[in-house]
């Protein structure tokens, strides 16, 4: 099998590509062929040495990637109702750049119909990551507006869709005028393009009241405005800080990642309570080996799929090969949807 391998933190060149023997599966695992590789921002953050469960979990050298979709290649001996073959998707934490991907068998699922294989992989991750934040977390009730950042790219549009289901009005964000009509689509309410007007002042007319839940993956950029918009009581979910990390180059500014450091926000228990704030924080990769929630939350999602409630993003196409240039335009924040890697 090939898959890429990262020695250690840096830039592009870091991601090299090795060739392995072919993975033998436990008794209760999976191995899978795959044929799309899904790529999320995360896998960037690993690459530069800055996620903390990567370091925990795997160290160096790490293959990233959270998400595949393939056909079943080998199942182990207590794995019953899945066969070489079956066209399937799943979860990994990490390991997921290979041609071949090994996971306990909770973690793979019969590919949706209404998917081909790129938009299946592209599907887990932005959704279970959506579904947390959103029903796990925050808890909205039908009629509650909520403040959606990055509002275009896989998690925002997971997360307009599901708080239409939910009930609610949203509020999209959007860094630039080409990624307006693709919120809209999603099902934004309200979509603000804040490359073209003030954020705040935009989304201060569109809640004068303030927001039920914001969702924000920005960080320092707008954590600090983000809290002050929210409605009494609101919640604030957290799952990312993008602005931190670079825009081009592939390393992190050390000074500027620094800078931000300091200038994070840092909630006091006493401030939430007199607020009457909440604000709620996870890591979609340190739940992987809770099967309750991952079958729960899949199901759920799987359900609403089929009954075309909602739809997967629109992905962009890599070869396997291209990986760095990937890397690339996931971090040049230009993007729309997914971008997915074939081997």
């Amino acid at each position: 099998m090939r898959q890429v391998v990262i020695p250690r933190a840096g830039g592009y060149d870091r991601l090299t590509f090795e060739t392995r023997p072919e993975p033998t599966p436990a008794a209760d695992e999976v191995v899978v062929a795959s044929e799309a590789i899904g790529v999320n921002y995360a896998d960037c953050v690993v690459r530069m040495g800055l996620y903390a469960s990567a370091r925990k979990y795997v160290g160096w050298p790490i293959t990233p990637g959270f998400e595949f979709a393939g056909t079943v290649h080998a199942v182990g001996a207590s794995v019953t109702d899945l066969k070489p073959g079956d066209r399937v998707f799943g979860v990994t934490r990490f390991g997921g750049y290979s041609t071949h991907v090994t996971v306990p068998r909770h973690q793979v699922f019969s590919l949706p119909a209404r998917l081909d294989m790129a938009q299946a992989a592209g599907f887990p991750t932005v959704f279970l990551t959506a579904y947390f934040a959103l029903f796990e977390l925050a808890h909205p009730r039908p009629g509650n507006t909520l403040l959606v950042h990055s509002a275009a790219g896989g998690v925002g549009g997971a997360l307009l869709q599901l708080g239409r289901i939910a009930g609610c009005r949203t509020v999209g964000v959007v860094g630039a005028s080409h990624k307006v009509e693709a919120a809209r689509a999603l099902g934004a309410d309200v979509v603000i393009d804040k490359s073209r007007e003030d954020l705040w002042r935009a989304a201060e007319r569109a809640a004068p009241h303030g927001y039920d839940v914001v969702l924000d993956a920005n960080g320092v950029s707008t954590l600090r405005e983000s809290y002050r918009h929210l409605a009494r009581p609101g919640k604030l979910v957290l799952y990312g800080f993008h602005s931190m990390l670079p825009r081009e180059g592939g390393r992190p500014n050390w000074v500027k990642l620094a800078a931000d450091f300091l200038r994070t926000p840092r909630f006091n228990p006493l401030d939430l309570t007199g607020d009457n704030a909440s604000v709620l924080a996870f890591n979609l990769s340190y739940l992987f080996e809770r099967r309750d929630v991952l079958a729960e939350s899949m199901g759920r999602l799987l359900t609403w799929l089929d009954e075309g409630r909602i739809t997967p993003p629109p992905v962009t196409r890599f070869a396997f090969d291209r990986v760095a240039d990937a890397h690339r335009a996931l971090e040049s924040g230009t993007t729309v949807g997914k971008l997915v890697l074939v081997p």
